[in-house]
C-alpha cells in the first residue's frame, strides 16, 4: 500500500545531507541500489521493513532503552497518537498510515478521551456558548 510521507524544512534537510554521502558508502560497500533511496545487501536490493526493525532495535540498546519496547509499530503508534493530541484530523491521520477503513484508525482515539472530549465541546457547532 501506498503511503504519504510528508517532509517539513528540517527532514528535508536531513534527506539532502544523506544524499550527498549516500554515494560513497555504496561504492565503500559495494551495494548496487542505485534506484532506492535506502539500498541495502539484501536480496531485494533496499532496506526492507526487517531490516529497518533491526536497525532500530540496536539503536534502543545504544541509547539504553529495552529493544523489547521499541519497534516499527510503536513508532508508528506514536506518530498517529501525537498527530490527534495535536488536533489533526482523524482522515488525515488515516491518509498518512495507509488505512483503507476509518475504523482501523479510531483505535487511536481510545489514547485521549479527555483530549477529543474538550476538542468536541470546544469545537462542535452544536455546542452551546455559555
Amino acid at each position: 500500500r501506498d503511503r504519504l510521507v510528508p517532509l517539513n524544512q528540517p527532514a528535508l534537510e536531513a534527506l539532502l545531507q544523506y544524499l550527498k554521502v549516500r554515494d560513497y558508502f555504496l561504492k565503500k560497500s559495494g551495494i548496487k541500489g542505485r534506484n532506492w533511496l535506502f539500498p541495502s545487501a539484501s536480496q531485494k536490493g533496499h532496506l526492507t521493513r526487517q531490516g529497518f526493525g533491526q536497525l532500530l532495535k540496536q539503536q534502543a540498546i545504544e541509547a539504553g532503552l529495552d529493544p523489547a519496547t521499541i519497534s516499527p509499530h510503536v513508532l508508528r503508534h506514536a506518530f498517529a497518537t501525537h498527530l490527534l493530541q495535536g488536533g489533526a484530523d482523524l482522515l488525515v491521520i488515516q491518509k498518512l498510515l495507509g488505512h483503507a477503513d476509518i475504523s482501523t484508525t479510531q483505535i487511536y482515539t481510545h489514547v485521549m478521551p479527555d483530549h477529543l472530549l474538550d476538542l468536541v465541546t470546544t469545537h462542535h457547532p452544536l455546542q452551546q456558548k455559555g
